[in-house]
């Protein structure tokens, strides 16, 4: 037996190694490659949307904005040029689902903190409560690093509609105030081209991992083009 192996140890070697690499690349082909959709109004939950939008199906993007943040600066698309970015909507008195979202938006902002191309922003959906100085004492006490996450405030109905028309994230609340609204869980992924790129749970750690590792592959897509 061992004669008959040595005789034959070549054409043994050879189907051993075939069979890996023949193995390796069924796997490859079978294997689905990551894709991350690109998300417009007509696919998303029509709560969320403005009615103006809801016939979108392609070309959207987050439309141009000015608000001010908790060092009383002035926050644009500009400062979120060429960056990718996760926004959401809170307010700094909300008692159930902020606090979470907020600690969980901690550990986002400390796995990316060495990312360059990458930031985050929260708007308030309470600015007539959210003033400059209370976001202020706000991100201080959750340890925000304004070098990269903006927490900002400005005019209710430009925060609606940025809300609905271009993050479609937010609910309208059920009143007779205009423009009053209802923040969801939504942490909103945006790429450098202002395109909406995944929908996370805010208040789920797992979703958080999902989040960031969604961010590290736009980075890998960005570094292959």
């Amino acid at each position: 037996m061992n004669e008959y192996i040595r005789k034959r140890r070549f054409v043994i070697y050879f189907f051993v190694v075939f069979s890996v690499i023949f193995i390796g690349i069924t796997y490859h082909l079978l294997t689905p490659k990551k894709i991350l959709p690109i998300y417009n109004p007509a696919m998303v939950n029509p709560g969320l949307v403005d009615s103006t939008v809801q016939h979108i199906a392609k070309n959207h993007k987050i439309a141009d904005f000015s608000f001010v943040n908790q060092n009383g600066e002035t926050i644009t698309q500009e400062t979120f040029r060429d960056k990718i970015y996760v926004a959401d909507f809170f307010f700094t008195t909300c008692p159930t689902i902020c606090p979470i979202m907020k600690d969980n938006m901690v550990i986002l902002q400390n796995k990316i903190k060495n990312l360059k191309d990458v930031m985050l922003l929260s708007h308030t959906v309470m600015p007539d409560i959210d003033s400059v100085s209370v976001l202020k004492s706000y991100a201080q006490k959750k340890g925000v690093d304004d070098k990269i996450w903006h927490l900002v405030t400005g005019d209710k109905k430009d925060i609606f509609y940025i809300a609905r028309q271009s993050y479609l994230a937010v609910e309208t609340a059920d009143s007779s105030e205009l423009y009053d609204m209802v923040h969801t869980e939504n942490f909103v992924l945006v790429d450098k081209k202002r395109q909406v790129r995944g929908f996370y749970d805010g208040t789920k750690l797992e979703e958080i991992d999902r989040l960031y590792q969604d961010i590290l592959f736009l980075i890998d897509s960005e570094k292959a083009k």
